[in-house]
């Protein structure tokens, strides 16, 4: 039976001591105490015993990991024991020193009773440890995510309503009307700068949600019990928690670009409706170099009424990278080659009715380094026991809008944590992968660069493969559907479209 499992100084004084049975302080004070002078500093043993205990010990720098069992335990499963006991400090403190290990005692308890419960060993890893502890949850990340991005949107749309009543309320000052008021605020009378405050303001008052007043008790009887009461009080917290977006909750995506999927606002999807789906793989090298870029891009067309399925998409093709275009069998391939319209090859044909149909789609394999949207340059330097490491972007295709773009940077594992020095936008350190994720809510032309510094115990090449993903409205290779028109009559059809420009594989090796 394991006693207690202690981290103690060459003195024998306690730092961090867990007890498996009932004991006392001052007995375990005692024993440890007692630990240092039984030692025989001429032989290498890893236990010592007394008449009632054994201390099966490892020195670790200028301390012991030290784990008090009885005479009768079995030595060999305890040495297995106070190996894993020693593998975890490392995983919770930076140095091995006292005031770190005091600094990260309830961590350090709390990994010591995931390994031992009362008193026997548990049959568990160092990876199991660290999952047990942290309780990390996929689905908490995810509604997190999720919230931030309603709470952006939320902001952007405040900040664009503003932006239209000040434009109103100058148009009318242009035109000497009085001009239109807003929730009580916005009169003529008032300066522009004060005006926007105020309306800002209003807006931000409008959009709180209105908590409605406890309808009072009524003073005569009541029955005690109601049918039926608590379902419509369930359904009522169920359409609420909806209004405020939690169904999206029920599709977790496996990734933060299918998350931001779920989040774009919704498109005013019309009868005629076109996805403009990209997709880029691309491998670098640390020095510099770009090894392989592939790009695949595809037009979907869907159809949804019949009336519009005898119709000509115009393309507008602006791109001057060489890029390779292919369309469909049906399509006309001399139409499209001469008039860049998308008709099929029989006028009299029509589309298919309520299905996705690639019409065109297109291909660009380059190792042209001018062509790479985004540039890492990851820059690790050896200092002492640590290495610091520089890291940063910059966006090259200054037309684009990268969201939610994260750059994942591998980590040793049983270093701690890093230490981050200076950063432009957020971090995430995923213990559990060894991964520290540079997060960065947007990247366009007005934020096309930013740097991360931080150091960590390691060699330069643990810092590699860096990992890029993100998700773009607008896409890297400028075709576009400008117009689509009937056959008959040439009249132009109203239409929708969808950009999306995403990461399948982005590597610095």
């Amino acid at each position: 039976v394991l006693l207690a499992a202690a981290v103690c100084t060459k003195a024998g004084k306690a730092i961090v001591s867990r007890q498996f049975v009932e004991m006392t302080r001052t007995r375990i004070e005692g024993l440890l105490a007692a630990f240092p002078k039984l030692m025989n500093t001429g032989k290498q043993h890893t236990f010592v015993e007394t008449e009632s205990v054994r201390y099966v010990y490892q020195p670790m720098e200028k301390l012991y990991m030290v784990l008090i069992t009885t005479k009768n335990s079995n030595i060999l499963e305890d040495l297995e024991t106070l190996r894993l006991f020693s593998r975890v400090i490392p995983e919770y403190c930076r140095a091995l020193e006292e005031n770190e290990i005091s600094e990260h005692c309830f961590d350090l308890i709390f990994a010591f009773d995931e390994i031992v419960a009362l008193g026997y060993r548990e049959n568990v890893n160092l990876a199991q440890i660290r999952t047990f502890t942290e309780m990390d949850s996929h689905e908490e990340k995810v509604f997190r995510a999720v919230r931030e991005t309603q709470e952006r949107e939320a902001k952007a749309e405040m900040r664009r309503k503003a932006k239209e009543l000040q434009q109103a309320r100058r148009d009318a000052e242009r035109h000497g009307k009085k001009a239109p008021g807003f929730g009580g605020f916005g009169s003529s009378a008032v300066s522009g700068g004060t005006t926007t405050a105020m309306i800002t303001e209003t807006i931000i008052e409008t959009e709180k949600p209105k908590v409605a007043p406890a309808p009072a008790r009524p003073s005569g009887p009541s029955k005690a019990l109601k049918l039926g009461a608590k379902g419509k009080e369930v359904d009522n917290f169920v359409d609420k928690l909806k209004s405020e977006g939690e169904n999206i909750m029920t599709s977790v995506g496996k990734r933060s670009a299918e998350a931001a999927k779920v989040l774009a606002p919704p498109i005013n999807v019309e009868s005629v409706h076109m996805k403009i789906e990209e997709k880029i793989s691309l491998t670098c090298g640390r020095d510099g170099g770009l090894q392989n870029m592939e790009l695949h891009g595809m037009i979907m067309l869907h159809i949804s009424d019949e009336k519009f399925a005898r119709i000509r998409l115009h393309v507008e093709n602006e791109d001057k990278r060489g890029v390779q275009l292919q369309t469909h069998p049906n399509v006309d391939k001399k139409l499209f080659t001469t008039e860049s319209q998308i008709g099929l090859k029989n006028p009299e044909k029509s589309f298919p009715i309520n299905s996705d149909v690639g019409v065109l789609k297109w291909r660009l394999q380059t190792t042209e380094e001018s062509f790479i949207p985004l540039t890492i340059n990851c820059w690790p330097s050896e200092s002492g026991n640590s290495c610091d490491v520089n890291i940063e972007y910059e966006l090259q295709e200054e037309s684009l809008e990268l969201n939610d773009v994260i750059i994942t940077i591998p980590l040793p594992s049983g270093v701690g944590a890093p230490v981050i020095g200076e950063i432009d936008g957020e971090y995430r350190h995923d213990s559990r992968r060894n991964l520290l994720e540079w997060c960065l809510p947007v990247i366009d032309a007005k934020n096309k660069s930013g740097s991360l510094e931080f150091s960590i115990a390691g060699q330069p090449n643990d810092f590699f493969p860096v990992q890029v993903s993100f998700i773009s409205k607008k896409n890297y290779c400028n075709i576009q559907v400008t117009k689509v028109t009937q056959v008959d009559g040439n009249s132009p059809v109203r239409f929708s479209t969808e950009t999306t420009f995403l990461v399948d594989k982005y590597e610095i090796l």
